[in-house]
């Protein structure tokens, strides 16, 4: 099965993950890409305790997901993937061949110094404005959308702070 969402969450793992996704969608393969988790071992604990034992999760790095990505995209199951911020996310996309990741979901992007608010769970920095145009230039539709259940919204109307209302 391909790979069902590629999420971008800066809470990576979480219950809206899990129970708001992964459920109604049947993923039974969560791929979390980042650096940082991918070489530590008690962080990946930390994260597999929040994961029902019906969903297989893997910890890789950017180098990892693209080189298994084929792997992951062969696995009977529903699969996800998500990372935590939208630089990661933007380099798995250019380490792919073009057209494989068609679209990203920006699932929750949160407050923090430099972002401004462009929905009630997104807040961005110019340079993370950029990236995402970049991603879209190549191809990628980007939409927000915090649950299933939500109405995706496109890149453009994002970036205007016409998501919601």
């Amino acid at each position: 099965m391909p790979i069902e969402i590629h999420r971008i969450d800066d809470r990576l793992i979480h219950g809206q993950v899990v129970v708001g996704w992964g459920q109604p969608l049947g993923i039974g393969l969560l791929v979390m890409v980042d650096d940082d988790v991918a070489a530590s071992e008690w962080e990946q604990e930390l994260y597999r305790m929040g994961v029902p034992p019906e969903m297989d999760v893997r910890f890789e790095s950017v180098a990892d997901a693209v080189r298994h990505y084929p792997d992951h995209t062969a696995d009977p199951r529903r699969g996800m993937l998500i990372t935590g911020d939208i630089e990661t996310m933007e380099r798995l996309v250019a380490g792919l061949a073009s057209g494989t990741i068609r679209e990203v979901n920006l699932g929750g992007v949160h407050h923090r110094a430099g972002r401004s608010q462009r929905m009630r769970y997104v807040f961005l920095t110019p340079d993370e404005e950029l990236a995402l145009r970049g991603m879209a230039g190549r191809g990628v539709s980007i939409v927000a959308r915090d649950v299933p259940s939500a109405r995706p919204v496109p890149l453009a109307d994002v970036l205007a702070g016409r998501g919601e209302g």
